[in-house]
Formats: structure tokens, sequence, C-alpha cells
């Protein structure tokens, strides 16, 4: 597999073996107003921007919080764990976590990313759309985030972040008390 490239709103390249670190939303989880007040920080660079907003789904409580539902909480953990250890593998899985409106994983693709995230965002909502007697309707916000990680010292930044995300935003005293990550469904410390 060779570096890949594709560009929607924003660019998304993926070296060959290479951590890539992803997140995505749910549709209408962040305001319109937020997601304008990032992009009116001036100099801030896209990371900054994500930190921004980031920090903005971990504290909103407006728009669907459907994670937040164990039975879709515990359905999104299975299908995560699920690409890195039910053949065919698609992923080497280093860190994660469900958050009430978010996802955060940090994985090395196996396969193309586009492949990964088209069914790891099309079987959870389908579904949690089973779950909530919804029907067809947009569960996720189409784009995702990401960033390929570019060393050994920023793959442990974005692991760390990742671990502490639940505790920073208040929803559990340390990473391993989240029952939606894998600090606490593989144990402290995560391990490879």
């Amino acid at each position: 597999m060779q570096t890949q490239a594709y560009r929607r709103n924003l660019p998304h390249i993926f070296p060959q073996n290479t951590p890539i670190f992803v997140t995505w939303r749910l549709k209408g989880s962040i305001p319109k107003c937020l997601i304008e007040a990032a992009n009116r920080i001036k100099g801030a660079k896209a990371g900054q921007r994500f930190a921004f907003v980031d920090r903005g789904l971990d504290t909103n409580v407006s728009g669907p919080r459907w994670l937040a539902d164990t039975r879709i909480a515990e359905m999104l953990c299975s299908e995560i764990e699920r690409g890195a250890t039910k053949p065919p593998i698609e992923y080497t899985l280093h860190e994660y976590v469900v958050m009430p409106n978010h996802v955060h994983v940090l994985i090395t693709p196996l396969i193309p990313m586009r492949e990964i995230m088209q069914r790891l965002k099309g079987n959870s909502a389908r579904f949690a759309n089973e779950i909530l007697g919804r029907e067809t309707k947009s569960f996720w916000q189409q784009e995702s985030f990401d960033h390929f990680s570019r060393n050994a010292m920023e793959f442990e930044k974005i692991r760390r972040y990742i671990m502490q995300n639940p505790v920073k935003a208040g929803l559990a005293e340390k990473p391993e008390a989240w029952p939606w990550s894998s600090a606490c469904r593989r144990g402290m410390p995560a391990t490879d």
C-alpha cells in the first residue's frame, strides 16, 4: 500500500506504514458558530483549530449525543476492535475512545483508509440508527479529521491525548475508568 491522498474540504494524506489519528463526530454535534470561531483565530494552524473545536465537542451539550447510549457506545467499540482482530485485519489499533458525540482512533492502516472509514462509519451508522429507530438518516458528519504521526514523540502525544480525552471532559477520573476506550478495555498502559 503506497501513500494515499485525497481532498474534500480538508486534505487527507496517508503515508504507507504510518500511524493515523482520526476523529469523526455525529452530524450536527458542533454548532456552526464554534466552527466559525475556530476559523477566525488569527494565525492558527489546522491543528490549533482542531483542538479548539475538539474542546467544544467535549463540552457541547447541544446537538446529538447518541454515543452516550451504552448500546451504541458498546457496538462502536466492538466495530473499532473488530477491524484489528477479526480477519481480514484492516489496521493495527493503538488507541481509541468513544465520547458522547465523537470518536478518536489512532491506527496504522493495512488497507486503504477510505475503506476503513467507510466500513467503520457505515456499519456503525446503520446499527445505531436501528437501535434508535431512525430510518436512513445521516448519523455521522460526512468528513473526518485525520493527521498522520510524523515521529515517535508525536505518536505518544496523540496516544496520551486520546487516553486523556474523557478525563479532560470530566467524564472519568482516570483514563481506564472510561468504559468506551482502549485504556479501559485493554488495561493500562495500552499495548500494541
